[in-house]
C-alpha cells in the first residue's frame, strides 16, 4: 500500500508541474490562431492588438522589411543614439507573431536612457563598438556589463534599464523583444515632459531637490 501511495503521490507531482508548464507561458504576446494575420493598420476596429487583413491581400512583401538596414542619425536628439523600431506599427507582419526587433545606434558617448518595456523582455546583441548595458532589480540592485561585438545581454521585462556607448567610436546593437509591441516608457521625458505635466512640488518632493531646479530640468523636455 505504501508503494502505491508513493507511486500515486509522484504522479499527482509530475501532473502538477505538467500543468503549471502548459499555464506559464515564456512568451509575453497570445499564441497566434492562424497561420498569419497581417495588421490591417487602417482598420477602425479596436482589438488587443491588430486586426487582420484579408488573405487575399498578403503578400510576401508584408512578411519583409528593411528598415534595419540603414544607419540611423545619432545627431537627431542630445542623447546620441537613435531607435529604428521594427514592430507591428512599421512591420505590420508581425502581428500576433510575438516578436519584434530594434536597431539602435550610438554616437561615441551616446546613451539610451534609462527606460523601461512594460510588455517584454529584451535581449541586447551588440554589433560594434563596446555598450555599458545594465538594468535595475525591484530591490534597487544594479546589473550591467560592458558588452562588445557578439555578446548579448538579456533585460528582464519591465526593468528600467539603459545602454551607454564607451567605446572610443561609433556603436551598434540589436535588440530583440518577445512582444509585437514591446512600448516604451522613457524616464526624464515622461516625468519632466509629460502633457499635462506632474506638479512641480510632486517631483521636487520625489527627487529630493528644489523646485525651480525641476522646473528647469522640465524647460529641456518643452514642459
Amino acid at each position: 500500500m505504501a508503494a502505491f501511495s508513493y507511486a500515486g503521490s509522484s504522479l499527482m507531482f509530475l501532473i502538477v508541474c505538467l500543468t503549471l508548464a502548459f499555464l506559464s507561458p515564456c512568451h509575453s504576446d497570445p499564441d497566434p490562431l492562424q497561420d498569419f494575420c497581417v495588421a490591417d493598420l487602417d482598420s477602425k476596429v479596436l482589438v488587443n492588438g491588430f486586426t487582420c487583413k484579408p488573405a487575399s491581400t498578403v503578400t510576401a512583401q508584408d512578411f519583409f522589411f528593411t528598415g534595419l538596414a540603414k544607419q540611423a542619425n545619432t545627431s537627431a536628439n542630445p542623447f546620441g543614439a537613435n531607435v529604428t523600431s521594427a514592430n507591428v506599427l512599421s512591420f505590420p507582419g508581425l502581428n500576433t507573431l510575438g516578436l519584434s526587433m530594434n536597431r539602435v545606434d550610438y554616437a561615441p558617448g551616446g546613451l539610451n536612457i534609462p527606460h523601461s518595456h512594460p510588455r517584454a523582455t529584451e535581449l541586447v546583441l551588440v554589433l560594434q563598438g563596446r555598450l555599458f548595458v545594465g538594468f535595475v532589480s525591484t530591490g534597487n540592485l544594479l546589473f550591467s556589463k560592458v558588452v562588445r561585438p557578439g555578446e548579448i545581454f538579456v533585460i528582464p521585462k519591465g526593468l528600467v534599464h539603459f545602454q551607454y556607448n564607451v567605446g572610443k567610436g561609433k556603436a551598434l546593437a540589436i535588440t530583440v523583444f518577445n512582444s509585437q509591441q514591446p512600448g516604451a516608457v522613457l524616464l526624464s521625458p515622461t516625468l519632466f515632459g509629460s502633457k499635462p505635466t506632474i506638479p512641480g512640488e510632486i517631483l521636487a518632493k520625489a527627487f529630493q531637490i528644489d523646485e525651480q531646479l525641476v522646473n528647469d530640468i522640465k524647460s529641456k523636455f518643452g514642459a
